[in-house]
């Protein structure tokens, strides 16, 4: 005689096991709200591997979760948006306060007088340093917008510092022309030439690999580093490049006076107290490892897809 069981209590129908599998459960619930590495132990969205030796734990909580539409957002760090906050505030007050020291003690700007030269400070500090160190920092304020979208901001940035430089050059060029005077024969000037240089080549190298679509991702993972590098270089050096060229500008203005404490030596010494704080600012938020901006999931899924068309591997090996 064959015995009745309770639903539930015994081996499921096809019926039974469909209304199951279909039923919430907190473990889907689990699954909804935990992030990608979580949601296959392998790691990715490829099918688990035949062979044992592939399974591996779970991995840990990343910080990282999946939202239904595919999107990930990473929590920002409690004090990255601080640090952000004090280097801009350094960078607009390092601004207004180039200004305020061109028209108290330079008498201000005009780009067809004596005061042509006036220009060339005033966008040199805007353009390679100000500009130039938010383009740096773009990769770090917007963490889970689209990639796309960020590289074009951090592009767009650079242009604006590469043609506010460019001004800034002609300006003493065209005033040393009109007054006859010698040209890069300081070391300002050698430096100054050489920034401006490699700031040029690093945009439009940087232009070519990274947005435009011509470039392949082996070439753009191996460029990355050197990119990053160099970012972070020329930015030092156009740091260390508005420094020299303040002193200089101290020197031929003040010559004696300048030791004897006078009120524009002593504002000239706060800029460039305030361009090494910026300088350093920019550089400490650029160096802090976990303050990177985190993969998204398109970027993790291009980077799997990579490495499975050209090592022949499935990405859960890695």
């Amino acid at each position: 005689m064959k015995q009745k069981t309770k639903p539930g209590t015994g081996p499921l129908s096809s019926l039974e096991f469909g209304v199951s599998f279909l039923a919430p459960s907190p473990h889907m619930e689990l699954l909804a709200s935990c992030p990608r590495s979580r949601l296959s132990p392998w790691g990715g969205w490829a099918p688990p591997p035949s062979h044992s030796r592939d399974l591996r734990p779970l991995p840990q909580d990343d910080g990282v979760c999946l939202s239904m539409e595919g999107g990930a957002a990473a929590a920002t760090p409690t004090a990255l948006p601080y640090y952000v906050a004090f280097s801009q505030l350094l960078g607009l007050t390092l601004v207004a306060m180039t200004g305020a020291w061109l028209g108290l003690y330079r008498g201000g700007i005009a780009w067809e007088s004596d005061l042509q030269f006036n220009a060339h400070p005033l966008c040199m500090v805007i353009g390679l340093i100000f500009l130039q160190g938010n383009a740096l920092l773009v990769y770090r304020v917007f963490r889970n917008e689209a990639k796309r979208t960020t590289k074009v901001l951090h592009g767009l940035l650079h242009i604006f510092a590469l043609v506010i430089a460019l001004v800034g050059l002609v300006a003493v060029f065209d005033y040393h022309r009109k007054k006859g005077y010698a040209d890069l024969y300081s070391l300002h000037s050698w430096c100054g030439i050489l920034v401006f240089v490699l700031y040029f080549v690093q945009w439009l190298v940087g232009f070519s690999f990274f947005l435009f679509p011509g470039a392949s991702f082996s070439l753009r993972s191996r460029y990355r580093p050197q990119h990053i590098f160099f970012g972070a270089t020329i930015f030092l050096l156009s740091v260390g490049t508005a420094l020299l060229g303040l002193k200089e500008a101290l020197l031929f203005n003040l010559g004696g006076k300048y030791s004897a404490f006078e009120p524009e030596g002593v504002l000239a010494n706060v800029l460039g107290l305030l361009l090494a704080c910026f300088g350093g600012a920019v550089l400490y938020i650029l160096t802090r490892a976990d303050w990177k901006r985190p993969s998204q999931a398109e970027e993790q899924a291009l980077s799997m897809d990579f490495k499975t068309l050209t090592e022949g591997d499935s990405p859960g090996s890695q």
